[in-house]
């Protein structure tokens, strides 16, 4: 007896089914808040710290409403100042901007003020990534210290037993080796450097 083959017909299925409104509230939009320099600079060294693009880093603290709720009882009480603030434009979701209207609207606060409050919440992140740099920092200075002291073993076994010899050619493949990760991780150390300024 043969199976009868089952047709799933698309806008049979609710589940499945994608609104026009969410495909829309995914689109992305230009937003500009007048923000302090140091919010800016916050949002900019995080994302570029993880490697998250700053519109994805910015729909992740706006886009829930509930936690926006909570973050605009907490910015309620502060005294919201013009002065000392910038422009800035971000490429935002459209979900992420009618969420940020709309608690705006309801709670009767400046829009910038919760963008502002928002952003804080990273605060606790560059504290602890930049304690992992500092960490890393003195890692890097006993690794170029290893790195010496292998050097030096390569240049003695070269003196000693020559460059053809397998033993020297293992040394050298592993001084290398390091030689490549100091790199790397010298990279990752300059990276971090803006958060050094926090």
């Amino acid at each position: 007896m043969k199976e009868k083959k089952q047709t799933i017909l698309y806008g049979q299925s609710s589940k499945l089914d994608l609104s026009i409104d969410e495909l829309k509230g995914r689109q992305s939009v230009r937003a500009t808040f007048r923000l302090p320099k140091q919010a800016i600079d916050l949002l900019t060294v995080i994302a570029g710290q993880l490697g998250i693009k700053q519109k994805s880093l910015f729909d992740q603290l706006v886009e829930d409403i509930s936690v926006l709720g909570e973050i605009a009882n907490e910015a309620r009480n502060y005294q919201f100042q013009q002065q000392d603030r910038r422009q800035k434009t971000f490429v935002i979701s459209r979900n992420s901007l009618v969420a940020l209207d709309s608690i705006a609207r309801e709670q009767s606060i400046p829009r910038d003020l919760l963008v502002e409050f928002s952003i804080r919440r990273l605060l606790p992140v560059i504290e602890s990534e930049l304690k992992k740099h500092e960490k890393r920092k003195i890692l890097l200075r006993e690794l170029k210290e290893y790195l010496q002291w292998g050097k030096q073993i390569r240049h003695k076994a070269e003196y000693l037993l020559g460059r053809d010899d397998i033993f020297f050619q293992l040394i050298d493949q592993q001084v290398s080796l390091s030689e490549k990760n100091v790199e790397s991780i010298n990279s990752m150390i300059e990276k971090g450097k803006p958060m050094e300024d926090w």
